[in-house]
C-alpha cells in the first residue's frame, strides 16, 4: 500500500513536470511581475529631463548601476550595450535606462564618460541622476522590487543586478539576471515576442 501510494505520488510529480515543460514550449510569455512604476522625471547624461511620460508606448529595459561601481556595473553595462546592438540589428523598438543608484557622485557627465567605454548609443538609451539618494532607494523598492541601499562613509551601493522589461503602459513584467550572458538572449527573446 505504501508502496503504491509513493507511486502515485510520482506519477502526479512526473505529470506536473510534463506540464510545466510544455508550458515553456507554448507560443505565449507569461509575465513575472506586474509592478507599476512610479511617475519620474530625471535627468540624463546630455543634461535632459526623462520622464515616465517620455517612455509610456515603448517598451524599455531597466537597470540600476553606479559609475564608481568596483564588480558588477561594468560587466551589466557592457551586456547592456550588447542587448542594444542586438535590439538594432533586429529592428526590435526598444528604449534602454540605467538608474545611477549614486546621484551625488554620478552628475550627468560622469554618466557619461562612464557610458561612453560601452559605446552606449544614446538614441534610445538614458542614464539617470538627479535626485536623492533617499529618493533612489524608494523609487527602486516600489517601481521594481529591488534593493538599493548606501551605508554612510562607505564608497560602494548595494543594489540588485536585475534587468528589467517595462511595457508600454509602464509596468514592470519581467526580470533578469544582468550578470549572466544567457539571460540576455532571454531578453531578446522576450522583446521580439512583444514586438513582432
Amino acid at each position: 500500500m505504501l508502496y503504491r501510494h509513493k507511486h502515485v505520488i510520482w506519477l502526479i510529480g512526473i505529470t506536473g513536470l510534463l506540464l510545466i515543460l510544455s508550458g515553456c514550449n507554448s507560443q505565449d510569455i507569461e509575465q513575472e511581475l506586474q509592478v507599476d512604476v512610479e511617475s519620474f522625471e530625471y535627468m540624463n547624461q546630455d543634461e535632459e529631463m526623462v520622464s515616465l511620460e517620455d517612455l509610456k508606448g515603448d517598451y524599455w529595459v531597466a537597470n540600476f548601476i553606479f559609475t564608481n561601481c568596483e564588480t558588477v556595473c561594468p560587466p551589466m553595462t557592457s551586456n547592456m550595450a550588447n542587448l542594444q546592438d542586438e535590439a538594432d540589428e533586429l529592428g526590435l523598438d526598444v528604449r534602454f535606462v540605467s538608474f545611477s543608484v549614486d546621484p551625488e557622485l554620478d552628475d550627468p557627465e560622469t554618466l557619461r564618460e562612464f557610458a561612453d567605454q560601452f559605446e552606449a548609443d544614446y538614441s534610445n538609451w538614458d542614464f539617470l541622476t538627479g535626485y536623492s539618494q533617499e529618493e533612489i532607494e524608494s523609487f527602486a523598492a516600489n517601481s521594481f522590487k529591488t534593493l538599493v541601499t548606501k551605508v554612510d562613509g562607505e564608497d560602494q551601493v548595494n543594489h540588485g543586478t536585475t534587468f528589467f522589461i517595462v511595457d508600454p503602459e509602464g509596468t514592470a513584467i519581467h526580470n533578469f539576471s544582468g550578470t549572466q550572458l544567457d539571460e540576455m538572449d532571454q531578453i531578446i527573446d522576450h522583446l521580439e515576442y512583444y514586438l513582432n
